[in-house]
């Protein structure tokens, strides 16, 4: 099994359907009513409860990207601590669900997972289905409605005092502070050797694309002394790779402090981590990657030379449109002052093909920046037109025939870029982490690489090699994304 397998107890291969596909939530994502908490009362896991007695193995789904995978360890954290047993989901009473609603395919990856659990409990595998998070704050009311089989829906982990709960009939609907949430502790759903940190929720920028201010409301950074105490902990663990996350981190303390202070809080943190190989920082927003910043990452060993710069299209109009708050001049003008003052730094980007009224005069001159700027690392989406935001309502939608084109294009543009880069590393001597073994090659990564959405290196080795060595490798071959190598170890 890869090691992405391992962030799912009781992963979506574990699920079985009886063919019954034919019910969906509402005939279109516009059949969704918005979402809205109701006032709640505390309590916390009545349901968890079966027949007057408390399920006490739970199995956990956790969906979408890593900072829900964080608040699923926290939502662990909190009910190992009041003494359930996290099982795997074949082992598991109840089962939770924290689902993605970010786009088209994650709400329908959640709804199917959601499906996949209703017929394991049909089939008495499971006595207890809780689904949290994002769909459930999204459509609530649809899927209380819809599916009766689930005993109890969560929503967003948010910004209220305490943690609080309602009952409508025998079906709990609550939300978490997601700061509360983290304070008992996490159960680690990634390897022992790496683990993600969660510094700031919610989002300022309000993309007329995005949904999530809506879904994770306004945005909240954690007390700094409160992310140092996290820090520590996970220096006392000897973990090979922190991955500082957020929707934007380079908004962290805008709220807590009136200034941005992600540089300071960095500062801080290298300051104790000596056991820490790698720090990892993923989502930085153009407009505030400063001068300061870029020079931490330049000096610091410890703060891996890559740059996530999602920058989502070039074209000044289409940037307007998608309320981005920058041109295509100061694109420009920083990613060349990234690459002249972080030699080798890996750049990693996000683009959005198909956004509405996108003409193929302006899907070309993103192409022609792709070839020109030649990213290390790139991603791209298909639009998806989501209700409630500015966007939706936006006319000339592009044809998905045209936006699926466009997405090709990108992709292979990008792998042929890729596939050059990659060719530059051979012969070369790098530092891998070792993340697992398959077969009898070690999968890791280099610190241009951050888990799960970017290249492996294949690494052959004559001595035995574990998670979280971080080793010397010599790169023998290359491949469109990945490397191949021999360990010098």
């Amino acid at each position: 099994m890869m090691f992405k397998d391992k962030y799912k107890i009781g992963t979506s291969t574990t699920l079985s359907t009886n063919g019954e596909r034919s019910r969906t939530i509402g005939t279109s994502t516009t059949s969704f009513d918005r979402l809205s908490i109701r006032p709640e009362r505390p309590k916390g896991v009545e349901g968890l409860r079966t027949n007057g007695k408390q399920s006490r193995t739970i199995g956990i789904l956790s969906l979408g990207c890593p900072r829900n995978l964080v608040d699923s360890e926290g939502i662990l954290g909190r009910l190992n601590f009041k003494g359930y047993s996290i099982v795997d989901m074949d082992k598991a009473e109840a089962a939770i669900l924290n689902t993605c609603a970010f786009i088209e395919d994650a709400k329908t990856e959640s709804v199917d997972a959601i499906l996949d659990l209703i017929d394991l409990k049909r089939k008495g595998k499971l006595k207890k289905i809780i689904v949290y998070g994002c769909l459930v704050q999204r459509y609530k009311d649809a899927l209380i409605k819809e599916l009766p089989e689930i005993d109890a829906f969560v929503g967003r982990v948010s910004f209220p005092a305490k943690l609080s709960t309602t009952q409508t009939g025998s079906r709990l609907l609550s939300k978490i502070d997601w700061r509360e949430n983290h304070s008992l502790g996490r159960f680690p759903l990634t390897p022992s050797h790496y683990a993600y940190l969660k510094i700031c929720e919610g989002c300022i920028n309000n993309c007329s694309y995005c949904v999530i201010p809506r879904i994770k409301g306004r945005f909240n950074s954690l007390q700094m002394d409160s992310i140092l105490k996290k820090v520590e902990r996970f220096n006392q663990d000897k973990i090979s790779e922190l991955n500082i996350i957020g929707q934007d981190i380079t908004g962290y303390g805008v709220d807590l402090y009136k200034i941005p202070k992600l540089t300071e809080l960095l500062k801080r943190i290298v300051k104790i981590t000596k056991n820490i190989g790698w720090i990892r920082l993923l989502y930085l927003y153009p407009n505030r990657v400063t001068d300061e910043l870029i020079e931490l990452v330049r000096g610091e060993p410890k703060i891996c030379k890559y740059i996530d710069l999602p920058i989502q299209h070039i074209n000044d109009r289409i940037l307007k449109l998608m309320q981005r708050h920058t041109k295509k001049k100061d694109i420009l003008r920083l990613v060349d002052k990234i690459r002249k003052r972080i030699p080798g730094v890996a750049l990693r980007t996000s683009l959005i093909v198909g956004f509405p009224s996108e003409q193929d005069e302006e899907f070309e001159e993103l192409l022609t920046f792709i070839k020109e700027i030649r990213f290390e690392r790139l991603g791209a989406f298909v639009y998806s037109r989501e209700e409630g935001t500015k966007a939706f309502d936006f006319k000339k939608q592009v044809p998905d025939k045209i936006k699926r084109e466009r997405f090709n294009a990108i992709m292979s543009c990008q792998q042929k870029i890729s596939q050059d880069i990659n060719k530059k590393f051979l012969g070369r001597i790098i530092d891998v982490l070792i993340d697992e073994k398959e077969g009898g090659v070690y999968l890791g990564r280099s610190q241009y690489d951050a888990p799960e959405v970017d290249g492996l290196v294949y690494v052959n080795s004559k001595n035995e090699l574990k998670p979280g060595d971080l080793v010397k490798v010599k790169i023998a071959d290359t491949l469109e994304y990945d490397l191949v190598g021999e360990s010098l170890e």
